[in-house]
């Protein structure tokens, strides 16, 4: 008996052992704490056998990989010769985690394929006991799975082993390997799903003691929330994580910490921040991987903020290091990172430090250690990269070439966040040799990736860090350019449909890249169209403006005004600056007669023709900072010819008229708030709209976002209006709107939304915020409105694009519910008649008293 417990014991300790050893977390293994075999019933020789075992995990936490290895094979010799074939199989699968280290990939497979078999004919093993160390050694071939890019094999791999650990009791073991599961999630772009796997392990966690596992669980949740764009809540999380780690003897879990906080700051656009926590890795880490990670990451930024001196000193410190790096995916990708930063370099200074010979030599090496790895999806990047360093050299067959390459291995392993790039690489390579058909099938392609990737869009590249601005928009911005171009300007219907699908498709990957997830999806829709609404595209290309205008019976109209994006952009912002302002009326009616010409007048005698009252504008660019209703011929406002609404796309609108009798909840403040003036006619608003429709009042302290969900779930009105101040701006952090001693920020009223859904089933109808204004300077800043029009699930918006006095704004939404109760009117029809009611009253004619106001969404 005491035998047999002795026996137990030394399996429960190697058991330890190899449990330490067999967790992935994050960005590495968790620091063992070893433990002793003893001598107790046992020979010299027996203890000399785990002391190699032991000896072996020292070296491995020393990072001293080769070494561990010799101590482990000299342990397997001496248990094969004994026929020890547990303890064989515990050192065979240290081994294989040695192997992984050192980038001995085919040595790290047989052994833990050897392991993994001894243990599946292993005899007189306690059962238990048999289970644990079986899914330990799984544990490490999931990690060897993900190293070799089979992520979708590790988490298959990972989710056996938790099987066994739940079905032994190991509730430790179970929540370690769901953190290893969280990061095969991550990797296959399944970030929802791994922040939700690791926010459940951080709550079970939360009750214990600090531990590795603790820290690594809430530094990898951290690096999800980043990822899926909660940046405030990623910094704290991340911050949360290295407190615990600080209280642990674990060096290089700070530095990888370190460089997460670095990472979630640049994505911040706090440059400075990131450069000090990318600083403080490199201080601190103890492994070179990381540290150059936080380099090549560091350099980047000084490329971006044009520090050349500090960038040159850097690059020559990386160079040096990159051939002592042990060989793995991570450190292929920063040599890659580090070849697109001299690129970047190069092209921004015209410097030839770096020539484009070395540039491709450490891209060509980069291909080989991927290949060696069998890294499918790094060689695949590596080509692709080297295929960029030809285009610039302007050698095309080879940069095709290459590039042809680079999309077979990524569309062999179904990697469409990088087939994209190639798709879009390749078909500016066959643009530019004249090849325009194969061009836009390259490019469509491309787009067609995008669009499958959808909600990942900001996220699923991070390693080289992923820009919606420079990695997505132009995909779709250059096959619009590409469909709309013809030799006698005669654009077939089909092309222009192709055309004004792609711009739609744009602006919801914009309005999903403000949101960083795909909100959107479940809204996307086939509505029918409206018989008397023309559909207006206009598109801004660098050096033209396109002009798409789809009229009933699909009718399709296009022009071209050649005007270069900057003088188009200028003209714009000038307008923008003088519509507010109170003595401007020369300068608007210029300016707006200017754009006139540009984005209607060529279809002014086919827009006659029709006789359609209403024109639906999807903008583009500076464009959606402009109401379209202040357009100048000359004689008359747009506004006074037609009605006139926006949509982001219409896959998101189903238009149909308000069907429900009209009721609101209304909101508002008059006095001062949150660093905003009083609105002291707020209180006469709200009082005229209850006066024409049964309404709920929120006035001052009443109005809180506690408050305004309650009535929003509680009473199924169909309007809700807001007279408060409010911000859109193009980044979902800066948009919000104002109420009590609070900012209610867009994405705190997705909370309302899924609320709202659980508690009434009626969509709110209409959304009136009567008191906002775009942030100045912010091309894109009316991207806002739609952002909080589609969060708080509204059918349709009204919105002011900047803030004036509230007197005229009472006039006018009292005009607007006298108008809105003719159900013979639609929204547009609505609004176009209050606008119309103060332009026409001599104390309001100027455009900024009646022009803010824009109608977004459904407008029948």
């Amino acid at each position: 008996m005491a035998r047999k417990k002795s026996k137990l014991r030394k399996i429960k300790r190697l058991l330890s052992l190899l449990l330490l050893l067999a967790m992935f977390l994050g960005a590495g293994l968790l620091p063992p704490t070893f433990a002793h075999v003893t001598a107790e019933n046992s020979s010299l020789q027996k203890l000399s056998y785990a002391h190699l075992l032991e000896q072996g995990s020292k070296f491995y936490e020393a990072e001293r990989f080769a070494e561990a290895a010799t101590s482990w094979q000299q342990s397997i010799s001496a248990f094969k010769a004994n026929e020890d074939k547990l303890k064989l199989a515990i050192a065979l699968g240290n081994l294989s985690l040695a192997y992984q280290q050192l980038g001995r990939w085919s040595e790290a497979e047989t052994a833990i394929a050897q392991s993994l078999n001894l243990l599946q004919t292993a005899k007189n093993i306690d059962s238990k006991d048999s289970s644990q160390i079986l899914a330990q050694v799984l544990d490490i071939k999931g990690r060897l799975q993900l190293a070799q890019s089979k992520a979708e094999d590790a988490l298959d791999t990972w989710r056996v082993s938790s099987d066994i650990y739940t079905k032994i009791g190991d509730t430790r073991a179970v929540i370690q390997n769901h953190i290893n599961q969280a990061q095969a999630l991550q990797t296959l772009g399944f970030y929802r799903q791994a922040e939700k796997t690791l926010r459940e392990s951080t709550q079970i966690l939360q009750s214990q003691p600090n531990s590795a596992v603790k820290v690594a669980a809430l530094h990898s949740l951290g690096n999800v929330v980043q990822v899926t764009g909660d940046l405030e809540t990623s910094r704290q999380i991340l911050q949360q994580s290295l407190e615990l780690a600080s209280s642990l003897p674990n060096k290089e879990a700070i530095a990888d910490i370190f460089l997460s906080l670095g990472n979630t700051a640049r994505v911040q656009q706090d440059t400075q921040t990131a450069i000090k926590y990318y600083q403080q890795t490199i201080k601190t880490a103890t492994s070179p991987t990381t540290r150059i990670q936080a380099q090549a990451n560091q350099l980047r930024l000084l490329l971006k903020t044009d520090q050349f001196s500090a960038f040159q000193t850097l690059s020559s410190q990386i160079k040096t290091q990159l051939n002592d790096l042990p060989l793995s995916r991570t450190a292929i990708s920063a040599r890659i990172n580090f070849a697109q930063s001299l690129m970047q370099f190069r092209k921004k200074t015209a410097a030839d430090t770096d020539s484009w010979l070395d540039i491709a030599q450490l891209l060509a090496t980069s291909i080989e250690q991927a290949k060696s790895l069998q890294d499918k999806r790094t060689e695949s990047y590596a080509l692709g990269v080297l295929g960029q360093v030809y285009e610039q050299t302007q050698q095309w067959s080879d940069a095709q070439n290459l590039t042809q390459q680079a999309l077979l291995i990524a569309q062999d392993i179904d990697a469409k966040d990088i087939g994209y790039q190639w798709q879009w690489q390749l078909g500016r390579l066959l643009k530019t040799k004249g090849d325009i058909k194969g061009a836009v099938a390259a490019y469509t392609e491309a787009v067609n990736n995008l669009q499958a990737l959808r909600s990942d869009l900001v996220a699923v590249n991070s390693a080289v860090k992923f820009s919606f601005r420079e990695e997505v928009e132009p995909v779709y911005r250059q096959l619009v350019d590409l469909l709309l171009q013809s030799q006698d300007n005669q654009v077939s219907s089909e092309n222009l449909a192709k055309a004004s699908n792609t711009i739609e498709s744009l602006q919801i990957a914009e309005l999903e890249n403000f949101f960083r997830n795909n909100c959107l999806n479940a809204q996307i829709r086939n509505p029918k169209k409206d018989p008397t609404a023309a559909i207006v595209y206009p598109f801004i290309l660098p050096d033209r403006l396109e002009v798409i205008v789809e009229l009933p019976q699909q009718r399709w109209l296009h022009y071209t005004t050649p005007v270069i994006e900057k003088e188009l952009e200028t003209t714009l912002a000038q307008l923008q600056e003088n519509l507010p302002k109170p003595q401007t009326l020369r300068q608007v009616q210029s300016l707006s007669q200017k754009v006139y010409k540009w984005l209607i007048q060529p279809a002014e005698a086919a827009l006659a023709e029709t006789k359609i009252p209403t024109l639906v504008f999807v903008l583009d660019g500076w464009l959606r900072n402009i109401p379209m209703a202040v357009l100048y011929d000359g004689k008359q406002y747009l506004v006074e010819k037609y009605n006139i609404a926006l949509t982001p796309s219409l896959q998101l609108i189903e238009p149909k008229p308000l069907e429900k009798g009209l009721k609101a909840i209304a909101a508002g403040l008059t006095e001062a708030s949150s660093g905003f003036s009083a609105l002291p006619n707020v209180k006469l608003e709200l009082e005229q709209i209850r006066s024409q429709v049964p309404s709920s009042i929120l006035l001052n302290q009443e109005f809180t976002s506690k408050a305004l969900q309650n009535r929003i779930n509680s009473l199924s009105f169909p309007i809700v209006h807001l007279a408060t101040h409010g911000q859109f701006s193009s980044k979902a952090e800066e948009t919000f709107i104002v109420a009590w001693n609070e900012r209610i920020y867009v994405k705190k009223l997705n909370e309302l939304v899924r609320t709202l859904e659980q508690n009434r089933p009626e969509a709110i109808e209409l959304l009136i915020l009567s008191a906002c204004q775009t942030a100045a300077g912010d091309e894109q800043a009316a991207l806002g409105i739609a952002g909080v029009a589609f969060q708080a699930g509204a059918r349709s918006t009204i919105a002011s694009l900047w803030n004036l006095d509230d007197e005229s704004t009472a006039v006018l939404m009292n005009q607007f519910y006298q108008e809105l109760a003719n159900k013979n009117l639609t929204k547009a029809e609505v609004l176009r008649r209050a606008q119309l009611a103060l332009l026409q009253n001599p104390k309001y004619k100027r455009p900024r008293f009646w022009a803010p106001y824009v109608l977004l969404g459904n407008w029948l």
